[in-house]
């Protein structure tokens, strides 16, 4: 018997995980059920099948597996309105809301749950996330569940949940930190002489081509900078000009600024 699937919160992010799972086979349109206050704005999901509601105890009682899609600020609210229909015999809660421990919603909900917290990044929206996910009290099977489901989306990492302010920074933060290097390859694209569209494609594909070696070949990125790297030659060159001014020391103490930050605001 196929798991129904309540996602309580329909913006951005939940309708893109909706559309993920139904465009993937994952689940079955009908097996799913998405809520928003505004719920004519979720027309376009309804129309491929999918259930809508602007009643989360609606969705609660549908579902077996909740999906917390909402914003931070509004996940307390959410989970004490649902808080009565909850069956932790049956329901399986997954947060994907930044910044809230999963100690926090076991204090509100004073039972205990199988409770997972996942952070992707805005590539869910094409299926190509990067998805850190943590748990408690959650069985084999429930991980199991979880990871293929979020694998549908793009890839998976189980961390210790003590790493997910890192993950934030790594995997969200660094979606923006790897666009920011693209744009520049862009600009320098342009200067050499291509026209923007044809240097925004390079660049991207580029970009794409040398992250997909890492993924596909598992291999170090020294390995394959190894093998464009020749002696006296024009790639060489551009490196160690680039190390002189900085690229890569610049990129690391971005990286641990956005981590201190979000430590420290917590």
């Amino acid at each position: 018997m196929s798991k129904k699937i309540a996602i309580i919160g329909g913006g951005n992010l939940g309708t893109a995980i909706a559309e993920g799972l139904i465009s993937s086979g994952f689940v079955l349109p009908q097996d799913i059920i998405i809520t928003k206050r505004n719920k004519e704005t979720l027309s376009a999901l309804q129309a491929k099948g999918i259930k809508i509601s602007n009643d989360n105890n609606e969705a609660v009682d549908f579902a077996d597996y909740i999906i917390l899609a909402v914003k931070p600020f509004q996940l307390r609210e959410v989970l004490s309105n649902i808080k009565a229909k909850l069956d932790s015999k049956k329901h399986v809660l997954i947060s994907v809301a930044t910044g809230v421990w999963i100690k926090e919603m076991h204090e509100l909900l004073n039972k205990d749950f199988a409770i997972f917290r996942a952070m992707p990044n805005t590539a869910i929206a094409i299926q190509e996330s990067m998805t850190c996910i943590c748990s408690s009290n959650a069985d084999a099977n429930q991980i199991n569940y979880v990871k293929e489901l979020f694998d549908q989306l793009g890839k998976t990492a189980f961390i210790e949940e003590n790493l997910m302010d890192a993950a934030t920074v790594l995997a969200a933060s660094g979606t923006a930190f790897a666009l920011r290097f693209i744009r520049a390859d862009i600009q320098a694209g342009i200067e050499i002489g291509f026209s923007a569209a044809t240097a925004s494609l390079i660049a991207a594909q580029t970009a794409k081509g040398a992250a997909d070696l890492l993924l596909i070949r598992k291999t170090h990125p020294e390995q394959e900078i190894d093998k464009v790297t020749t002696p006296k030659g024009c790639t060489i060159a551009g490196l160690n000009e680039m190390e002189h001014q900085g690229f890569s020391s610049s990129l690391i103490k971005g990286i641990v600024t956005s981590y201190k930050k979000i430590v420290n605001d917590m």
